[in-house]
């Protein structure tokens, strides 16, 4: 146990100094390895690859195809035109609603996480120039669009959070609605009410908007799409998983189909689309597969065994066990979906058996189980890093309100899932 704090703590710090996730996943895991008495070379050429080899195999297709799919819909203009359409409703004195709403539709609608980043943080810097809310509480308010509850809670979102489950408890993507619906609600407004009383007070403290080093625009190429072509595809990918029960791989395809056909005229960003989306699926399969590949050594450590037994056999029942080993694991990792992964491989067949026995319906193992690994943000976190190589901004600036909107109010929203699973609710 000691080993695993030290490895964790030290991925930790690394991390915060601004250190890569794929220098800093191998030194940790040797740190655990060393200290529990472990064979460095074995951790780190078997132990190590396997749990990275393992995830990026089994993951790599929905990395790839939900990167392409976002970067053709960056390119075509239609993720801008969503996102500007959303801000336009709201009004600019609703800033952070505008940025949120934009963010969760993206990511709901399947848009890569990176890619609704890149796309909505320009967004952003227009919407918070206008109305002179500070800079430092645009990456929370990106985070909680496309980091929570469109991530992990609201039933049928078509994210790899939510697909996951899938395969082990013998769901499907709209799992557990009830209890999905509820915590997403409680994860958006205490979000949303949080980060307006944050600008709010910067505001009254004499900190208002600051330009960047580095301008961003968001000017139209004059080609965009309507607003109606614009949201077809992310219409199309959703119903097609939740409605028409389409395998995930193929959903995304056809909506990467339709995105090239409804904007043809911009055939001549295809291929740079297609190859940035390519290159931005091994970037975000190999960092979460780094985080995968530290967690496969903390698994194969003399202490995992008997930490996986402690989990299985917390007081409270298996919800609360499935929900805290998910959370720690997934904070062990760095990676909602790393964690996730790592916990289901060693515990998921469990979980299902002993849920089987009770009568439990799965659905509730699967939704607690994505909810708990958003959950999980802490400063080392691989998606946290590129939001704020994106924004320009540091944990300094913004963690504390990232804590709070993506690890703090999540959490509560997960202890509500678990009482509403307790009393029959899914």
């Amino acid at each position: 146990m000691f080993a695993i704090i030290i490895g964790l703590v030290s991925l930790m710090i690394m991390a915060y100094l601004g250190w890569s996730i794929l220098w800093i996943a191998p030194i940790a895991a040797s740190i655990v390895a060393i200290l529990s008495g472990m064979n460095i070379l074995d951790a780190f050429t078997s132990d190590f690859m396997s749990g990275f080899a393992s995830f990026a195999r089994d993951f790599f297709p929905i990395f790839l195809f939900g990167a392409v799919f976002g970067k053709l819909m960056e390119v075509t203009g239609s993720a801008r035109k969503v996102a500007s359409f959303l801000s336009r409703i709201v009004g600019k004195e609703r800033a952070i609603l505008g940025v949120l709403l934009g963010a969760a539709i993206l990511t709901y609608g399947g848009v890569s996480l990176f890619v609704v980043v890149f796309v909505m943080y320009p967004l952003a810097l227009n919407l918070f120039r206008e109305a002179d809310i500070s800079r430092k509480v645009i990456p929370g308010t990106i985070v909680l669009g496309a980091f929570t509850f469109t991530m992990t809670a609201l039933p049928g979102t078509a994210q790899v959070q939510n697909y996951i489950p899938t395969e082990y408890f013998n769901t499907t993507m709209m799992a557990a609605p009830i209890i999905g619906i509820v915590t997403g609600l409680i994860m958006a407004v205490g979000g949303y009410f949080y980060l307006s009383y944050r600008a709010n007070k910067l505001t009254k403290a004499g900190e208002g908007f600051t330009e960047p080093k580095n301008k961003v625009g968001t000017e139209s190429s004059g080609n965009d799409p309507s607003v109606f072509l614009s949201f077809l595809p992310l219409l199309c990918v959703v119903l097609l998983i939740n409605i028409f029960n389409v395998e995930m791989l193929i959903a995304l395809f056809i909506g990467i189909i339709l995105t090239i056909i409804l904007n043809w005229k911009a055939f001549h960003e295809f291929i740079t689309a297609l190859n940035d989306g390519a290159k931005g699926a091994v970037t975000a399969v190999v960092n979460t597969g780094a985080a995968v590949g530290f967690g496969a050594v903390v698994q194969a450590s003399p202490a995992f065994p008997a930490i996986k037994e402690a989990l299985l056999n917390i007081k409270g029942g298996l919800v609360i066990s499935d929900a805290l080993a998910t959370q720690v694991l997934a904070m062990i990792t760095g990676s909602a979906s790393g964690g996730m992964n790592i916990t289901l491989n060693a515990l998921g067949s469990d979980y299902y058996q002993q849920a089987m026995e009770m009568g439990m319906n799965p659905e509730i193992l699967h939704r607690i189980t994505a909810i708990a690994s958003g959950a999980s943000i802490l400063p080392h976190n691989g998606a946290l890093l590129t939001v704020f190589a994106i924004t320009g901004l540091t944990h300094k600036d913004s963690y504390k309100d990232i804590f709070i909107v993506a690890l703090l109010i999540p959490f509560v929203a997960t202890v509500v899932g678990i009482l509403m699973s307790y009393i029959g609710i899914v």
